[in-house]
Parts: C-alpha cells; structure tokens; sequence
C-alpha cells in the first residue's frame, strides 16, 4: 500500500512541475509592458480628443495643451540636411534691438527646405518630422533614382495636411513627361485645353495622377477650386506664399492672357504667372494655432522674451509711456515706433498703391466689418 501511495505521489509531481517564480526585473517589465499596452490603448481609444492635456500637478501643466501627432518621427534629423542656428537676440551689425522680444531658448538647428521641387520623378515619403523653425511639419523624402545623391536624393518639404510615411509625391515642375497619360498631346496643354472627347479623357485622368497632396505643378495645369499651398511669384523662384500651419490658397480663376487668380489665406485675391508652381493640399498641422504653453517658462525655451505694456514704460521709451497711473493722454493708440495700433492704414487703398506696388492685386483682403462677416 506504501507503494502505491509513493507511485502516485511521483506522478503528480512530474505531471504538475513546481511554478516558475518571476525575478524583480522581469516583474518590472511585464509592469512597463501592461502599462505601455493601457497608455496605448487609452490614446487610440480617444477618437474625439486632438489635444493631449495633463492632469494639474504643477502650475505649469493646468493649462497646457498639445496636439496629439503620434505620426511624428521621434528620432534626430538627418543631419546632413540642417545648419547650426545662431543667435543674436534680435540685435543688428550696429548690436542695437532692431526685433524686440527675442532672445535665450534652447539650442536649434535650421532645417534646409527644398521650395523649388525641380526633381522630377516619383519620392517616397519616409517620415514627417517637427520643425522648431517653422510651425508646420516637415517631410522627409528620399528619390527613387539611384543616379540621385546628396541633396538630390535626399530633401525635406513642407509637409501637407494628411500625408504619411509610405506616400508618394512627385514634382511636374519641368512639365508632364511624355508618354504619361496615354493619347494625351502634352506639347498642347494649357489652361483652356479645349473638351475634345478624347482630350477631355485624357485630361479627366491627368488630373487624377496629379492632383494628389504633396505634388507641384504649375498653376495653369491646375482646376478652379483646388486647395494649394507653398506658392511661386516667379516661374524659376521657390515657394513664399502660403507656408505655415494649416494656411492653404485656392484657385479660382484663370486668364485667356497668362496669369491665375488666386484667393491668399487672409481673403486676398492675387493674380500670379500661370507658369509658377504651387503644391497640391493643405498644409500640415493645422492645431498648432491653439496650442497653450501653459506657463511663461515655455516661452522662453522658444527664445520669446517678456513684452511689457507700453503705459508701463517711461515717457523716453513708448509714446504711452510717463504720466501719474496708468494714463496715455488723449492720443491714439501707436506701437514703439509712432505707427497707427488700432487700424490705421499705412498704405493707399486700392488694387493700385503708391508706384504700382500693388497691381498684382485683385481684391484686397477684408478689413472690418466685411472681415466680421466672413
């Protein structure tokens, strides 16, 4: 009987082996790789929040407030594409202030952009990255020429609303290549490309290989009411209109003779040659305008210096300045410089200014209250 009880006691024990006991570090993993999981999960799960806040702690966090972009790359730039940024505290030659409130912030490297968009051929999209130069994102392309090399197979843009890792973009800037859009005559392609049947088709799916966020054409080749971004005022010149955070210009009008009408994010309508080129879409980050830094301390890690009042300074230093209490006499109100504050106009009104300095403009940008009614 003794024996029995021992055969049967030795075959729970091989059946059933003594259970492993976890190790203080592998205990504090699987802790880290639960809470990572629920963080991650609660993230994703927020389908309605865009914001990122923070429970109040501290001061500082009770009114900050970030965008949530976890398409962001978190990595270093490529460092071969970026310059060292030095500072002057917004001083001149002469080391006088010329541009107030700046001064201090953390280190930064000056990110160079490709405006023009001259090479032609597909690019890959290979990461969005945050810019501390710009309010927008930046887009990392690499080209699929292996020929390419430098700057030519590597580059940064402004990147569109919209676009990702993995996407292709491509530049038209040297025209539609031959052979793009089968029966298609591109030598004859303008902006009134009369609707022949077969024309009209291949134009239909020209437009569909092209109007894609991301890519540059000229502006003659692109339709009324197509949302662009990152303008040229000159055939060869790169970009300058229309380049910061969620900003965006549209088509709306093209001339028998040679120019585009082009309604400008602050409502003006510009004509500009048909022959520059613009970027198709939005651009990105268009959160980044209500952002809260929640405390003082984060401006000046973005090199911004303290702006005082102007009826907080002495007589010598702001035309509000001296006076018992807080008093500005009967003037009006004026910046440092003596300039109208409140809505004095600088400059000739009219779509012709002083010299025709303002010739190019169709439609000046609301002011007042047709400002309020938009």
């Amino acid at each position: 009987m003794l024996a029995v009880l021992r055969r049967a006691a030795d075959s729970l024990l091989r059946a059933s082996p003594a259970p492993h006991v976890r190790s203080y570090a592998e205990s504090r993993a699987a802790v880290r790789k639960l809470a990572k999981k629920r963080e991650l999960d609660e993230v994703m799960s927020r389908t309605q929040a865009v914001f990122k806040t923070y429970k109040p702690v501290s001061p500082g966090l009770r009114h900050l407030r970030r965008p949530l972009n976890p398409h962001l790359w978190e990595g270093r730039p490529v460092m071969q594409l970026t310059i060292a940024k030095r500072k002057s505290g917004g001083r001149n030659a002469r080391g006088r202030i010329t541009v107030r409130h700046r001064g201090g912030g953390h280190r930064q490297r000056i990110r160079t952009l490709d405006f023009k968009r001259e090479e032609p051929g597909l690019h890959d999209v290979v990461r969005i990255e945050y810019d501390p130069g710009r309010s927008a994102h930046i887009a990392l392309l690499k080209n699929r020429n292996p020929l390419a090399q430098g700057t030519k197979k590597w580059s940064y843009i402004v990147a569109p609303e919209g676009i990702r890792a993995g996407d292709e973009v491509q530049s038209f800037r040297q025209g539609i290549p031959e052979g793009f859009v089968p029966g298609l005559d591109v030598s004859k392609i303008n902006g009134t490309l009369e609707r022949t049947s077969s024309q009209s088709l291949a134009l239909g799916l020209l437009r569909t290989l092209t109007l894609k966020p991301g890519n540059v054409l000229k502006l003659r080749l692109i339709p009324i009411g197509t949302v662009i971004h990152n303008i040229s005022l000159v055939p060869t010149g790169p970009g300058v209109l229309v380049r910061s955070a969620g900003s965006s210009g549209q088509v709306v009008g093209h001339e028998a003779a040679k120019y585009t009408h082009v309604r400008l994010q602050s409502g003006e309508v510009r004509k500009i040659l048909q022959d520059c080129c613009a970027t198709i879409g939005r651009v990105s980050n268009p959160l980044w305008k209500n952002i809260n830094l929640g405390k003082a301390g984060r401006a000046r890690w973005l090199g911004r210096r303290p702006s005082v009042r102007g009826v907080a300074m002495n007589a010598n230093d702001h035309p509000h300045g001296g006076g018992r209490g807080r008093s500005k006499s009967d003037k009006h109100p004026v910046s440092i410089w003596g300039w109208g504050a409140k809505g004095t106009r600088t400059r000739k009104p009219g779509p012709k200014g002083p010299k025709n300095s303002n010739k190019m403009v169709v439609r000046e940008r609301p002011r007042g209250k047709a400002k309020r009614s938009n």
